[in-house]
């Protein structure tokens, strides 16, 4: 007997350092999310407070888990219908890591950190686990952007009986280098759907800033590697499908 959920993905303009805003853009897009029957929402990697790469930056945003700021955002997200997963910098201690927090109904049910880290994301620290989420009885887990070049990031998923893979991530590139990787982003995350036979949900950003270029994708694929649907490149949008599972 298959089972089917409604899914979504936000694809969105880079947000720097502007909590306000991007708490805003969460209870948006979440609201309309819920209105078309979304039980998942997911946003971009480090939406909440900004993708950077600059240490003291990075340690002024960063948000402890524990911390009375992340209970007050908790609080805030309280109404909010779908199960969220928020791309975010995370503080623990001194250590910093690009996180995922999944989020329902304003309770934190867990996060996940970037396990694979690129050379220029050295001032983080990879994550050592794989954690499975479930929503409505799909089991999930995650992926962070460029973990997606490794199978056995996807692989440690599929191994725990998950049916989906979602993926928040940031793809703000040099003008040349984000137009030789438009359609590649799609492509490996076939490799990876065909690999485990898991579904994909991306999330990413869109737009410009400071020189650079975003095109997306956001998009949703199906265990065979077909893109059954995405935000068109370079525009804000919702995507809502409903999967089989």
């Amino acid at each position: 007997m298959e089972n089917r959920i409604t899914v979504a993905a936000c694809q969105l303009f880079d947000v720097q350092n502007d909590l306000e805003h991007s708490l805003s853009q969460i209870s948006e897009y979440a609201t309309r999310a819920a209105a078309e029957g979304a039980a998942l929402l997911c946003f971009p990697e480090s939406y909440l407070q900004g993708y950077i790469l600059e240490e003291s930056s990075a340690r002024q945003r960063a948000i402890d888990i524990s911390s009375p700021t992340f209970a007050e955002i908790l609080k805030r997200l309280e109404r909010l219908q779908p199960t969220l997963l928020i791309g975010f910098i995370e503080k623990a201690g001194t250590r910093l890591f690009i996180s995922a927090a999944v989020i329902r109904q304003g309770i934190l049910l867990g996060c996940h950190r970037k396990t694979r880290l690129a050379e220029w994301e050295r001032l983080y620290e990879p994550g050592t686990e794989t954690p499975i989420f479930e929503v409505t009885g799909l089991r999930f887990g995650v992926n962070i952007c460029y973990e997606l070049n490794f199978p056995e990031c996807a692989a440690a998923i599929a191994s725990q009986q998950a049916q989906l893979m979602v993926c928040p991530c940031y793809n703000m590139l040099h003008p040349e280098n984000a137009e030789l990787w438009k359609d590649r982003h799609n492509a490996i995350r076939a490799e990876r759907t065909r690999e485990t036979g898991l579904w994909l949900l991306s999330a990413d950003v869109t737009g410009r800033r400071d020189g650079q270029i975003a095109y997306g994708p956001t998009a949703l694929i199906d265990p065979d590697g077909t893109v059954v649907a995405q935000v068109p490149l370079m525009e804000e949008g919702l995507l809502l499908r409903e999967i089989q599972f």
